[in-house]
């Protein structure tokens, strides 16, 4: 192998590395906005059924091992709170992942160009 080819391949590792690298971001950033997708819809449910209660229905909230009674009004505002803290949440999970996946596409470009070239080379010898 010659030495054009030698850099190429070094190059070609370098960018390989650096590709595999971000898939492995990619994933646990999809894997963390899954759980994020969870706790949102479970929110949804509870607040459903918050909504479903009537002013003398009772609500209760578990602290630790303690049921404690909370006002209902009190519950849909925290239960909405916490939906809206999801909400942003899961906004910023996406965005990362739109800017990781266009980060990913020119390490693709670049993988396919290196691969030309570092094929050019080997074939010219």
């Amino acid at each position: 192998m010659d030495k054009s080819a030698a850099m190429i391949q070094k190059k070609l590792q370098a960018e390989l590395e650096q590709f595999q690298s971000g898939q492995k971001n990619m994933n646990k950033l999809v894997q963390q906005r899954q759980v994020l997708e969870g706790q949102y819809n479970e929110n949804k449910c509870v607040l459903e059924e918050l909504d479903l209660l009537g002013p003398d229905n009772k609500v209760y909230k578990l602290c630790g091992p303690v049921l404690v009674k909370q006002d209902l009004e009190e519950a849909r505002h925290n239960v909405g709170k916490r939906m809206e803290y999801i909400k942003k949440e899961l906004k910023r999970y996406n965005e990362n992942l739109e800017s990781l996946e266009k980060k990913q596409d020119k390490h693709r470009e670049t993988l396919q160009k290196l691969q030309q070239q570092y094929q050019v080379a080997v074939a010219m010898k």
